[in-house]
């Protein structure tokens, strides 16, 4: 059972906590307009993801600004997949690299989190354990924005404006986030009341 204090509880990135397989390079920000095509493209990597692991991926979803409709977005298909044990790397690592997940990163203080990139569709697959509030938060915000137009209009206004000051500057995908995430988390606070959280 997740603690409602576990879901709200904000992430606080710290680098130095990341042992990063693949370095971070800096590479430009596209924000492009929402796609009808991207719940098809999900549909590609969750096979794959299915068919790499079976029974292994105890869930399989859609998340991130390519899963809202009418959402502006980095055209890269976010995937959260639960395993039974994200430490226990080998009953999944080897799986999705053949299916060609690249692991580029491992955030033990962070739930365990895994991250690997897909190609063909471009795509971000996250592995975390059974339970995990970041997850439930992933759901939350994807929910709440699917329901409320006037947050997906202030979201994507806020990831133009960060993506066009990330590539003014050189900055990475990580800056990208940072410059977004006041208007995140004013999301969250009122998604978190409406389903008294806070």
């Amino acid at each position: 059972m997740i603690r409602r204090e576990e879901i709200t509880q904000h992430y606080a990135y710290d680098p130095a906590q990341v042992d990063r397989v693949v370095p971070e390079v800096v590479e430009h920000v596209a924000v492009v307009p929402y796609d009808a095509g991207w719940p098809a493209a999900y549909a590609v990597v969750a096979e794959r993801i299915g068919a790499a692991l079976g029974p292994g991926a105890v869930a399989v979803e859609h998340v991130g600004s390519t899963s809202v409709p009418g959402l502006a977005a980095k055209p890269v298909i976010d995937v959260d997949v639960m395993v039974a044990d994200p430490t226990d790397e080998a009953a999944y690592v080897p799986a999705l690299e053949a299916a060609g997940f690249v692991l580029q990163l491992r955030e033990p203080r962070w739930h365990e989190h895994r991250a690997f990139r897909g190609a063909e569709p471009r795509s971000n697959v996250h592995v975390w354990g059974p339970d995990c509030p970041e997850v439930e938060r992933h759901r939350i915000l994807r929910d709440w924005l699917r329901e409320h137009p006037e947050d997906v209009e202030r979201y994507a206004a806020a990831k133009v404006g960060a993506a066009e000051e990330t590539n003014a500057v050189g900055g990475v995908v990580m800056d990208y986030n940072a410059r977004k995430e006041p208007v995140v988390r004013a999301i969250f606070e009122r998604a978190f009341r409406a389903r008294g959280l806070l």
